[in-house]
């Protein structure tokens, strides 16, 4: 077969023509590897930089935890707020006019006990000491006395039904003899109770400051039993104050966490103007609340919108005017000016200088919304 030049050239000719177009198709997909490398390493960068941003807020989010791990465990200056003022005042009272109102404490009405101070018997100069007046001072003090007292209890048998009958004083705490024969007085128990019960301080605390303030040494397990047989006599004033709340036809109610025995509970408290009442109850549903004011309660309930309180069917319903205008102070921080408005209409009517005396209310029926006079124009 002869040898053709020209055809020769031509196949020679789409061989290079092809090679040109694979160089370029390879060209360009090393530049978009190219650029795909670089968008990777750009990305790479940018989430090592969250990475770090990240690492940097947990050890913050770590510190803050350990800092309430521990402030939940500390006793001492609950008012601490973590950090000192920079540039704090001086503290005390300001000298010369800026002093202020001078004030001190009344002179007491009656005194019991007075003391005679003699004159210094040593003086710098060794000269004679003439007594010119005589000015009064005042102390006030704690005489700390703890007592015993012994009750002769007489022990009688009845001659005709043949029971045991013993005598009993108004001073008398339990009428328990034996091993029970010494007990806490009323005052201390009192006291105890005022401590643990309004102030919160555990038993134990109790018992110190019963120890250290008044020579009284009691076990913290009998202040415990103590307190038991306390909320026992007071049963019966625990369930007339349930019937004064149920009797109000006002009342806020409200609940919050409490723990039993490291067990989670809930204080329910139902407040009206005549009496407030508590109970801590398992649960924060519809039941706990009816134990409460009862299922058919047909009074004004102020809460703040748990679900659960709108069970009542037969009660008026007002919102917390507070948590109302929580809102609309939230929803004014993020708000456009424009879309802000609203809220801030909101919060006018709610800081109404003469509202209605329940609020903005959410029943309807017309004789009861009249029966406290005209709401404000919203």
């Amino acid at each position: 077969m002869a040898f053709d030049p020209i055809a020769a050239l031509r196949e020679w000719k789409q061989k290079v023509v092809s090679l040109q177009q694979r160089w370029r198709g390879a060209r360009r997909e090393i530049e978009q590897l190219r650029q795909e490398n670089d968008r990777l390493r750009r990305r790479e960068r940018q989430l090592e930089h969250e990475r770090e941003q990240l690492r940097q807020e947990n050890e913050k989010l770590k510190r803050q935890l350990e800092e309430a791990q521990r402030a939940s465990k500390r006793q001492t200056a609950p008012f601490s707020r973590g950090t000192r003022k920079q540039n704090p005042k001086t503290p005390g009272r300001k000298s010369g006019s800026c002093y202020g109102q001078w004030h001190s404490k009344a002179i007491p009405q009656k005194v019991d006990e007075v003391i005679a101070v003699p004159p210094p018997a040593h003086w710098e100069c060794g000269g004679p000491l003439e007594v010119e007046r005589i000015e009064p001072k005042y102390q006030q003090e704690i005489v700390r006395r703890t007592f015993w007292r012994r009750f002769d209890i007489p022990i009688c048998r009845c001659q005709k039904c043949d029971k045991r009958v013993q005598g009993r004083d108004p001073r008398q705490t339990s009428d328990a003899l034996g091993a029970a024969a010494v007990q806490l007085g009323p005052e201390g128990l009192a006291l105890a109770v005022k401590m643990n019960k309004e102030l919160g301080m555990p038993h134990a605390d109790v018992s110190a400051v019963l120890r250290d303030g008044f020579q009284l040494p009691v076990n913290r397990s009998t202040i415990c039993r103590a307190v038991d047989r306390v909320a026992r006599r007071g049963e019966a004033t625990w369930h007339a104050l349930r019937d004064a709340a149920r009797r109000s036809m006002v009342n806020g109610i409200d609940e919050i966490g409490w723990k039993v025995a490291a067990q989670l509970r809930w204080l329910w408290v139902a407040v009206s103007q005549q009496v407030t009442f508590c109970d801590i109850l398992p649960g924060r549903g519809f039941p706990q609340a009816a134990s409460i004011l009862e299922t058919d309660y047909d009074g004004w309930l102020t809460h703040d919108g748990w679900k659960a309180y709108y069970s009542f069917l037969r009660a008026g319903h007002q919102s917390c005017l507070r948590h109302l205008l929580r809102r609309c102070e939230n929803m004014i921080q993020i708000a456009s000016p424009a879309t802000a408005r609203f809220p801030l209409q909101v919060q006018a009517v709610l800081c109404y200088s003469k509202p209605w005396p329940y609020g903005i209310a959410t029943r309807t029926t017309r004789s009861r919304c009249t029966a406290y006079g005209p709401r404000p124009d919203v």
